[in-house]
């Protein structure tokens, strides 16, 4: 009986290797969304009701307060924003939703070629200082200080250097790309330096070169940093992207839309509250892409180093 017993418990832990435990994590993750997006959706309505029930003014410590914001010529009703994408966005036009879908396409095939520029921009300069401190401690602030450029200062000059040289097409991109150099330059460098030193000394003892370290350790080392910064450049590819249409007079994509939506709000703001919503769908499905292609990699990565 005891051996049987002895048996039975060195068998568990296989069986469990052998039948993992289901990962739910990422059930719950759409779940919470879910349900953060139903609680933004009943805020909006209920302050929209809140404000009606109180004429669009409320007294806070003997002071009038205006709430004139929350009526429907300011914050319009979920459902008619919703509607509006089944409406024609002029008269005897397409609907609103065809046109988003067009403008959407355009945008994001400049921001996945920014994203692109950016990307391979961040990933050699990170390399770089990687493997160079004068390098890194001599061009590594003016990185960061670009960033403190506002990105609508920048904009206009890049499109006018663009147009001069000929390369106009590639104006929203680069602006785009101006956003998206930086985070994977920095999370990159940070996955690349962040080796075990013990590490570094083994592949040193098998006298490996610095390409075999950078193949074989610091970038198998650096691909969560990698993909993190990945995910937040492809958010701000498309905002770039956004951006940079709006000096550079293209007619095609989601910056011409915010910008005539926006002069003609007074008449009909759920058309430009579509049109964000259609930017903002655009942002997370290239984000959901970058994350699908790291669990896909990270995995791969997984199983082969067993």
């Amino acid at each position: 009986m005891a051996n049987r017993l002895r048996r039975d418990a060195a068998a568990e832990p296989l069986a469990r290797a052998e039948n993992p435990p289901t990962d739910y994590s990422g059930l719950r993750t759409v779940v919470f969304c879910v349900l953060l997006i139903v609680l933004a959706g009943l805020l909006w309505e209920g302050a929209k009701a809140f404000g009606s029930a109180n004429n669009y003014e409320i007294t806070v410590f003997g002071m009038p307060v205006n709430l004139s914001i929350l009526n429907n010529t300011k914050l319009p009703h979920l459902t008619d924003i919703f509607a509006a994408f089944s409406e024609p966005a002029q008269r005897n036009g397409p609907p609103l939703t065809q046109i988003l879908i067009q403008s959407s396409l355009f945008t994001l095939g400049e921001a996945l070629l920014g994203f692109s520029i950016g990307g391979i921009l961040g990933f050699a300069l990170a390399i770089i200082f990687a493997h160079s401190p004068l390098m890194q401690r001599g061009l590594l602030p003016y990185v960061v200080a670009s960033q403190t450029v506002p990105i609508l200062a920048i904009a206009p000059m890049v499109v006018i250097w663009m147009r001069q040289a000929d390369l106009s097409v590639l104006a929203v991109p680069v602006i785009a790309a101006y956003l998206t150099f930086f985070p994977v330059t920095i999370y990159t460098l940070r996955g690349l330096t962040s080796v075990q030193p013990t590490a570094l000394e083994l592949m040193d003892s098998y006298a490996a070169t610095k390409w075999q370290t950078l193949i074989k350790l610091r970038l198998p080392n650096a691909l969560p940093q990698i993909f993190t910064a990945l995910k937040i450049s492809a958010t701000a590819s498309v905002v770039g992207a956004v951006i940079g249409e709006l000096p550079s007079g293209i007619q095609e994509g989601l910056g011409i839309r915010i910008l005539n939506f926006t002069q003609f709000y007074n008449q009909s703001p759920p058309r430009l509250w579509a049109t964000i919503v259609a930017a903002a769908l655009v942002g997370i499905l290239f984000f959901c892409a970058v994350a699908i292609i790291e669990r896909v990699i990270v995995r791969w990565q997984a199983n082969d180093s067993k």
